[in-house]
């Protein structure tokens, strides 16, 4: 059999502002619009991790979803989870939280646990509206 490639979704909802301290209040309005919003604003995320490896001969499983679940909400979602993602999250501190940040920030979580498992992590997604993600691939 060939590599096989799984995916596990889990969501959160989160508030965050996008805002650079650095410009005026005017600058970042033309860049971020509404997302500037002084009091932040939040979204309801869905968030896709992908592993990719060979099923075991035995079970006919990659790595039991329950455990990649289970992965997802100790060093994310449990971290993130109505939170505040300027202020709130430890993974985040230092960076905006633009969906890219954030996705890549989630990969940063996520890569040094599922490596200790018979897989291999391939892709997070984080969709952050119906039409708005973003994918990172490490």
């Amino acid at each position: 059999m060939g590599m096989i490639y799984i995916t596990r979704k889990e969501h959160f909802s989160a508030s965050h502002k996008l805002f650079n301290e650095g410009w005026t209040d005017e600058e970042n309005e033309a860049v971020f619009g509404k997302c500037a919003n002084p009091n932040g604003h939040g979204h309801n995320y869905q968030v896709y991790v992908t592993i990719k490896g060979e099923p075991d001969k035995e079970t006919g499983f990659l790595v039991n979803l329950k455990i990649i679940s289970a992965i997802i909400n100790e060093f994310v979602i449990d971290g993130v989870d109505h939170k505040n993602l300027n202020e709130d999250v430890d993974f985040l501190q230092g960076r905006l939280p633009t969906t890219e940040n954030v996705v890549k920030g989630i990969w940063d979580q996520l890569h040094p646990e599922i490596n200790k498992l018979n897989c291999t992590l391939h892709c997070v997604k984080l969709q952050e509206t119906d039409n708005n993600y973003a994918e990172y691939y490490g």
